[in-house]
């Protein structure tokens, strides 16, 4: 069963066209790869599903809805969860506290019920402590818990950001360049991090990445954008010998 259907969409900013009648389906369980040269539209994909941009034209359904009109915050509601390319942690708060502010959107009491601290919204806030605590276990980082997120070495922080988006219980996870800024070893630690993910919390995932190795290594299904368009899309081996690809990163002298 689809998970995420993009129908024929297209992002229009005045005169350029950033993307063109693009279209994926996504079925539960998927870990794909959307990769490209630089400014082939992909964060541009990544924002209409995440509700950052409306796109000029087409559809975006996430379990059956269509999403038009839905901002951000009630996308994640509904069960999507995304990282970014640059890091965007809470550097002043502990790991603990990072992973709590997510918790926050499944939370039901009232702004009344929060500023006076009703009973159930301290009962849901002592659950939200407790789950976070069991889902740093969970992903290997208790040790980190109560440290401030900006003291953590990079690729700890990249972690902690995929824990705080787990935290909302998405069902589709978007994953923004997971490996920018990380060593060869901290790569590798990442793209076992995903895989792990992806089947312990049962997740649907679509992967944004530069590194190639990352993209080859966890995703069985690769769609490639060029100018917009979709250009292939098929397993690591069909990519990785495709002429149009080929030249799409390499130019008219792709054979060197």
């Amino acid at each position: 069963m689809s998970i995420l259907e993009i129908q024929d969409v297209s992002m229009r900013f005045g005169g350029l066209v950033a993307v063109s009648d693009f279209n994926l389906w996504l079925d539960k369980g998927d870990l794909v790869g959307l990769i490209g040269p630089n400014g082939s539209g992909k964060t541009t994909v990544f924002n209409i599903i995440s509700g950052f941009y409306e796109p000029t034209a087409g559809t975006v359904y996430f379990d059956g809805r269509d999403t038009a009109g839905l901002r951000p915050d009630e996308r994640v509601a509904l069960g999507m969860a995304r990282i970014f390319q640059n890091s965007r942690l809470f550097g002043s708060l502990t790991v603990l506290d990072n992973i709590m502010v997510s918790y926050h959107v499944r939370l039901r009491s009232s702004l009344l019920g929060a500023i006076v601290r009703t009973p159930n919204y301290v009962h849901q806030e002592r659950q939200a402590h407790e789950e976070s605590v069991t889902l740093l276990a969970q992903l290997g980082l208790a040790n980190v818990i109560h440290e401030q997120a900006a003291s953590l070495p990079y690729g700890l922080q990249r972690k902690v950001e995929v824990a705080r988006a787990l935290a909302t219980k998405p069902q589709l996870l978007l994953l923004d360049e997971p490996t920018t800024g990380l060593s060869a070893e901290e790569t590798s630690e990442m793209m076992d991090f995903i895989l792990a993910i992806r089947s312990d919390f049962e997740l649907t995932v679509l992967l944004i990445e530069h590194t190639m190795r990352v993209v080859m290594g966890c995703c069985p299904r690769i769609l490639v954008l060029n100018y917009g368009r979709t250009i292939a899309q098929g397993t690591p081996g069909e990519i990785q010998g495709n002429p149009d690809v080929i030249q799409a990163y390499l130019g008219e002298d792709g054979n060197a």
